[in-house]
């Protein structure tokens, strides 16, 4: 059975290769429908400042390369199962399924590895599950409590996915901070009290009653110079919980000034693994099942701005390379 996959092969070059799909007994088959582009990992990937001695992520099976070029990568399929090896149920036949699976017009994986797509989510909405699964590891990390002031630094995809998850919490005050005023308005579509730019937050945090700054702060935008802001946005004894991934891009951070005297935290987070302190009671399919029901209550549709035929994907990448329209959610359509 043929399929076509998308190979990242050089700096800002993807090309599309014809490989064979060759299940086995205990796998089904996936036709894929639509496939979500990360705009933070795939990114880097893309503009080669992803570091290369690293595997792409040993937690997923389908993701079994480093990610030196070339490099197959994606991780959010979402298709219908058209064939199932012997010692898969028929049932499993004209499903729809959710993957954590690279760009390609069909792959195998064993049922285990993939998640029905619920008959009140369309497609595209899936496609984003790995986006607000994310969203709900960073709230299961940054344990906001009642009555806090929350900061999220960066209304991406990722940002405003966890800007709604936020904003079910009895949170003091929710507040989004961006350079692009068409991603602020967003976050307060999501749930967000208020969004502001980057250069308004020092003024906004003077204008909070004591204790001042933030208690919670995540920082999201993928810019390595926010981190600073970030820090800067806790209060005394505040925390910071880093999403963004910099890949090969160094961070200056400045620690000489109130950092130590505040007490602040600084945690990452990363959606691949369960924090040690959450595993006692949490899952990872625990967490999906979360994610899926915030993902109906999420207006995700508004974070859809392109969709290119997988057969354009080049110009996907070359769209959120030079930010072209400011885009947010781009997908693959394999009509």
């Amino acid at each position: 059975m043929y399929r076509t996959s998308l190979y990242f092969t050089e700096s800002r070059t993807v090309e599309r290769q014809e490989t064979t799909v060759e299940p086995s007994a205990d796998e089904l088959v996936v036709e894929t429908r639509v496939s979500a582009v990360s705009a933070g990992t795939e990114l880097l990937i893309y503009r080669g400042e992803a570091p290369t001695d690293v595997p792409a992520d040993e937690t997923l099976e389908a993701l079994d390369s480093d990610l030196s070029y070339p490099v197959k990568y994606g991780y959010a399929a979402v298709g219908d199962v058209i064939a199932t090896g012997d010692a898969v149920a028929d049932t499993w036949l004209d499903r729809t399924v959710f993957a954590f699976n690279p760009h390609e017009s069909r792959f195998a994986t064993v049922p285990d590895a993939v998640v029905p797509v619920p008959e009140d989510v369309d497609i595209e909405a899936m496609a984003m599950a790995p986006s607000v699964e994310t969203a709900t590891s960073l709230v299961l990390d940054g344990r906001p409590r009642v009555g806090e002031r929350v900061v999220v630094f960066g209304a991406g995809v990722i940002g405003l996915c966890t800007l709604g998850v936020l904003s079910s919490f009895p949170l003091d005050r929710l507040v989004a901070v961006d350079p692009v005023a068409a991603r602020r308005d967003r976050a307060v579509d999501l749930g967000a009290d208020r969004a502001v730019g980057p250069d308004e937050v020092d003024r906004l945090l003077t204008d909070w009653s004591e204790p001042g700054g933030a208690d919670l702060v995540y920082e999201l935008s993928g810019r390595p110079a926010t981190f600073d802001e970030a820090i800067g946005a806790a209060g005394y004894d505040g925390r910071v919980v880093v999403g963004s991934w910099y890949g090969q891009k160094e961070a200056t951070i400045d620690l000489g000034t109130d950092f130590h005297r505040d007490r602040i935290a600084i945690e990452s987070s990363q959606v691949s693994t369960l924090a040690p302190e959450t595993r006692g009671r949490w899952t990872k399919a625990r967490r999906m099942d979360t994610a899926l029901t915030h993902l109906t209550e999420l207006d995700l549709a508004s974070l859809v701005t392109h969709r290119v035929p997988f057969d354009e994907a080049d110009a996907a990448y070359r769209l959120l390379d030079e930010e072209t329209g400011d885009p947010l959610q781009v997908l693959l359509t394999y009509d």
